[in-house]
């Protein structure tokens, strides 16, 4: 499982998140998703612990805290869903 960070600062590096969320346990990867066309951050992050239970006290402790001058949100990561664009495969319309 992982922990959803957002509302991040556009400034937040990958040492920055670890940094923060080792103080509740061990961290095993931080992922920073970067925009596709500008390659800059997109002001959110995945974090990903070595226990649920380090995971839930750090969502605990960080979730609404002000950081870095911002209101994180922190919460569990939901399953990417399957995004599927009108008219691209799949489409039983006819012309």
């Amino acid at each position: 499982m992982s922990i959803y960070v957002g509302n991040l600062s556009y400034e937040v590096t990958q040492d920055d998140l670890e940094d923060a969320f080792k103080e509740y346990g061990t961290v095993n990867r931080v992922q920073l998703p970067l925009d596709r066309e500008t390659g800059k951050m997109r002001g959110f992050a995945f974090v990903e612990m070595k226990t649920e239970e380090e995971e839930d006290a750090a969502i605990e402790a960080l979730d609404g805290a002000e950081w870095m001058g911002r209101a994180l949100k922190v919460n569990k990561a939901k399953p990417r869903e399957d995004r599927k664009s009108p008219g691209r495969g799949g489409s039983t319309r006819r012309y």
